[in-house]
């Protein structure tokens, strides 16, 4: 219970800092792309959190040592905070752009926006369940194997696909063009931390490298 509460009230906080993020540079509260938005995320990653917390409680603890402190290597710690960084410049320009009216963007476009967050954070969820060693933090663990099904077996780093859709879709989700700034920065950082994490598993992680050639896309099948 105590996890489940802990759980509970990690996602509100980072419903809080959402709210934040949009509602202070937007100046308004009537903004309903951004309620959509929070909608989504309570649906497609605080309460299947929640069910993770009771079906796999050890990959849910793994899930929550997320951010530039836990990372034990200094590079990586900039990375994160990179990644971190470019979902709150999307976030904090896509409001400023609802603000200041200096794009449009149609409300198909917005839905469009919102589906593929909900889909990356769905796929976030669907790793973890997937791949009961998937972490937040770059680390091979003692017992750890290597998974080469389900999403494992169209891309090395599914994870790191959903950031992708996530930052593909805050900006539309929000209404805005301009927060697509911050997508090639975002996914400069997650190809940076591929290539740094692949190194690692590589070295440390048995059966690695015959999985890297047998799934030869890192991020995106087909391209990447």
């Amino acid at each position: 219970m105590k996890a489940l509460l802990n759980i509970a009230f990690v996602g509100l906080v980072q419903l809080a800092v959402i709210a934040a993020l949009v509602f202070i540079p937007a100046g308004t509260l009537n903004y309903w792309q951004a309620w959509v938005l929070l909608a989504v995320f309570t649906m497609t990653a605080v309460i299947p959190s929640l069910y993770l917390q009771i079906t796999s409680p050890a990959a849910m603890e793994r899930r929550m040592r997320s951010g530039p402190i836990a990372e034990g290597r200094t590079a990586q710690k900039i990375v994160m905070a990179g990644l971190y960084a470019s979902l709150a410049g999307a976030s904090i320009v896509s409001a400023l752009d609802h603000r200041y009216h200096w794009s449009h963007v149609p409300i198909a476009m917005c839905l469009v926006g919102a589906a593929l967050v909900a889909a990356g954070l769905g796929t976030t969820v669907l790793v973890v369940k997937q791949n009961n060693y998937a972490s937040t933090t770059v680390q091979v663990e003692s017992d750890q194997q290597v998974i080469s099904t389900g999403l494992y077996s169209h891309v090395r780093h599914p994870m790191y696909t959903a950031n992708t859709l996530i930052l593909t879709g805050l900006p539309l989700a929000l209404g805005s063009y301009w927060g697509l700034a911050f997508l090639v920065p975002g996914i400069l950082v997650l190809v940076s931390r591929i290539r740094d994490e692949e190194k690692l598993l590589v070295e440390e992680l048995p059966g690695y490298r015959g999985y890297t050639q047998q799934v030869r896309h890192r991020l995106v099948p087909g391209m990447w």
